[in-house]
This record gives C-alpha cells, sequence and structure tokens, in this order.
C-alpha cells in the first residue's frame, strides 16, 4: 500500500491536494498539526479495494496418498507414490498410451466450491479494521468541516452547539439552520431559528379546544405518564363549562391495582358517572348508551409502547370510532419518545397532550419530537393540581423553555468539536446545514 504524505498551510489546502493527486475518493489515515500548517496521510482508494478484494486462501491440507489423481493441461500424469519432479511443458502422449487416471468425482466439485468461497470471503477481522478506519476518517472529516464551518459562520454553529445542548436532534436542527441569513449578529439569528420553530409548532388554540367542541376521546400512553390525573383535569374542565350531566367517564384499565377506584374517587367529586369495560363489545354498547354525553373521556391501561396489546388497543378503539390523545412524557428520553409515537401513531390519532413539564429541565427534546411527527399539541400538563394543572399550550413560553442554553459548568454541554462530531454521528447529517435532496 503506497501511502502519501501532503504538507500544506490549512486543512483546506492539504484536502485539495489530496483530492487532486489521489482522487476524491481517497482515504485519509492521519491528520496533525505540524510548524507552520498541518500533514495528512492518506492513500488512494483504489489501493484500499486491492487490500480488500485480495482472497484469502488457507493452506490446503496434505493429500492423503491414495491413487487419485489430477489433471493438469501443463503437466504429465505421475501416480501420487512417485518421487519423481512432475515435468512441465512436454509432448503429450496419444491416448491409447497414455495410463487411465481414475478420479475421485465425488470430492471434486466440494473442493472447487469450497476454494471458490474462500475466494469470497472476506475475513470478519480485516472488515472490522476497515470499519475502524472509516470511522476515524470520519472523526477526522468532522473535526475538518466543524472548524472551517465555525471560522466561516461562527454565529450559526454556535446556534447549532446552543440547539444540540438544549436537546434538539441533529435533524431538525439542521432543517431549521437550513436557510439561515449570513448577515445576522447571535441574538438575531436565535430569533431568526425560534420563529422557524414556531411554524413548525402546531398547537391547539381556544377557538380548537376540544372541550367545547366535545366527542370521545381516549387518553394513551406508556405507563406512567399520568393519564388518570390527565383524564380528571379534562373532565373538570368540561364540568365547569358544560355541567355535570354533559360529561362521563370509561375505564379500560381493569389490571392496575386502584386504577379503577382513583377515576372513580375523581368521579365523584365531579358528581360525574364512571363506567368500566372490559373489551371492545363492551365499550361500542357503553359509548351506545353515552351517546347524549357532550363529551365522553377514556382512560386507558399504560402499557409500554413495545407491547403487543398496544396493536389491540388501537384496533379496539379504531372499531369504535373513539379518537385518541397521545400523553407525551416532557422527561422522556428523544429516541423513547420516537418509538412511543410510531407505536401508537394511526388515523384516529388526534393529537398529544405533553405532561410533567414541571418536571423536565428542558423542553427541546419534547417539542422537537412533536415537530418533526407534526402531532397536534392540545394541552400542557405541570402538575398533580386538578384541574388547575392542565392549559392550553403557550407557544412564547415553549419555545423559551425549549431554547435555554445550559452554563457553562454543565456537564451535559459540548466543546470543542463535540457538536461537529455529534453531527458527523447522525444519519445523513451535513456539517454546513445544507439540505439534501
Amino acid at each position: 500500500m503506497n501511502v502519501r504524505k501532503f504538507v500544506a498551510s490549512t486543512a483546506r489546502d492539504a484536502l485539495r491536494k489530496v483530492k487532486e493527486l489521489l482522487g476524491p475518493d481517497a482515504i485519509i489515515l492521519s491528520n496533525r498539526a505540524i510548524p507552520g500548517g498541518v500533514e495528512i496521510m492518506a492513500v488512494a482508494a483504489s489501493e484500499m479495494d486491492m487490500i480488500v478484494q485480495q482472497p484469502i486462501v488457507e493452506p490446503k491440507p496434505q493429500q492423503e496418498k491414495d491413487y487419485t489423481v489430477r489433471l493438469s493441461a501443463a503437466s504429465r500424469v505421475v501416480p501420487p507414490s512417485t518421487s519423481r519432479p512432475v515435468a512441465t511443458q512436454k509432448e503429450i502422449p496419444p491416448l491409447a498410451s497414455r495410463p487411465m487416471p481414475r478420479f475421485d468425482q465425488s470430492a471434486m466439485p466440494e473442493a472447487r466450491a469450497g476454494e471458490q468461497k474462500q475466494a469470497e470471503i472476506i475475513p470478519s477481522e480485516v472488515m472490522d479494521e476497515i470499519r475502524s478506519l472509516r470511522r476515524i476518517v470520519e472523526q477526522h472529516l468532522a473535526g475538518f468541516a466543524w472548524g472551517e464551518t465555525a471560522r466561516s459562520e461562527p454565529v450559526k454553529t454556535e446556534i447549532l452547539r446552543q440547539m444540540l445542548d438544549a436537546g434538539f436532534s441533529p435533524r431538525l436542527a439542521r432543517d431549521l439552520l437550513a436557510e439561515l441569513p449570513r448577515d445576522l449578529g447571535a441574538a438575531q439569528a436565535l430569533a431568526w431559528v425560534k420563529t422557524a420553530a414556531d411554524r413548525s409548532l402546531c398547537t391547539i388554540g381556544t377557538e380548537n379546544d376540544i372541550i367545547d367542541r366535545g366527542g370521545v376521546y381516549a387518553l394513551v400512553g406508556p405507563t406512567g405518564v399520568g393519564k388518570t390525573t390527565t383524564t380528571a383535569k379534562l373532565a373538570a374542565r368540561c364540568v365547569l363549562r358544560h355541567g355535570a350531566s354533559k360529561v362521563a367517564l370509561i375505564t379500560t384499565d381493569g389490571y392496575r391495582i386502584g386504577a379503577h377506584e382513583q377515576l372513580r374517587i375523581y368521579g365523584r367529586i365531579l358528581g360525574v358517572s364512571v363506567y368500566l369495560v372490559k373489551d371492545g363489545e363492551e365499550l361500542r354498547q357503553t359509548l351506545f348508551d353515552l351517546q347524549h354525553k357532550h363529551m365522553v373521556l377514556i382512560d386507558t391501561m399504560g402499557m409500554s409502547q413495545r407491547d403487543r396489546m398496544v396493536e389491540e388497543q388501537i384496533a379496539m378503539f379504531g372499531h369504535s370510532g373513539v379518537k385518541r390523545l397521545l400523553l407525551l412524557s416532557a422527561t422522556g428520553r428523544g429516541d423513547t419518545l420516537d418509538d412511543v409515537v410510531r407505536a401508537y401513531s394511526g388515523p384516529d390519532l388526534a393529537g398529544c397532550i405533553l405532561s410533567k413539564v414541571d418536571e423536565a429541565a428542558g423542553l427541546a427534546t419534547a417539542l422537537d419530537v412533536i415537530i418533526r411527527h407534526r402531532l397536534p399539541l392540545h394541552y400542557v400538563s405541570n402538575g398533580q393540581r386538578v384541574p388547575e394543572d392542565l392549559h392550553m399550550p403557550n407557544r412564547v413560553y415553549l419555545l423559551h423553555r425549549a431554547f435555554k442554553d445550559l452554563p457553562q459548568s454543565s456537564p451535559h454541554r459540548l466543546d470543542g468539536l463535540e457538536p461537529g462530531l455529534v453531527m458527523a454521528s447522525a444519519p445523513e447529517m451535513a456539517l454546513a446545514g445544507g439540505r439534501r435532496g
């Protein structure tokens, strides 16, 4: 393998030399700062391909001594027991004068197949080395790109660092920063990105409040996100506006100890009837009996988004004409919330309610998921009080909490080249923030 060394005053000039001499697919093995510039060690991609494609043939086992012989177009047939060397390139005698060899025909196809497989299989150790080398190259390129972007667009890189620190995903951060004007200062750029996020966030206003529209809604989601308490809060708001006779509560949670009794206590306080249903048939019959109600709220059993019963629950409500509201905890991780949304998605999903806002250090992660999945946000829950701690979404407050920067002393704050490495490790990410077609 022919490794070449390139020296230049800047990383960009060194990379340009690599591209000119070795082509755009060259593999960078290492880079380091030297007095007066940068030194890069690189190799042509074709030479790396030769290493990967080189067949590795294991030594063949010693052939057993028998009278099975192999034919070669360039050799005479010699019994294995003789010690005479094989003569090459001699005139082959007539067929009648040659001894008739015996072939082990059952073994030959297997031997050829084995040799072919050895020529096609690349050892796992070699592939691990190639993958490791690729990761190293990507990290070096990420550092180069981040450094170049930081020098050419310092405001953009600072806003990106701040968004990643706050909890936004690299994908949404890239999308929001894609059209950021270059001539803005730091404060103006942050305001511009907040405006872009505000346009992407879908919230339900007072004119479309489900309390006034009425209907049948089931509150769904994983265990511990506050479904029962939020059901009681919605029921209390509806009772205050339309009266207790216009509201009914249903629970499908017959498994959790005390779940039905907890909702029944709320029902007694509000003067609202509470019904327990066990399956889809009971649910349809109960809803038929309650069709004169302005609003029917259904409290459901909490279950993991990976539980197979989630699909059964979705099917049960879909067949009964029930709209679902998904509860998302503001304290959840981004990848976990993504799993929850994917598991509970469906045509009857009317939107979401953001719970435990008072327990979350920031709201960027939760709002990121809501924006990317285009979920209408109906309510925000920030405590246990019924019904005080349930509010319509305040967009200014939510975005202020989401873009709040971390203090310098925070251990979760990215530093130096770390934002660039985060962007490089994200799938299909562009460090410069440009959109891909």
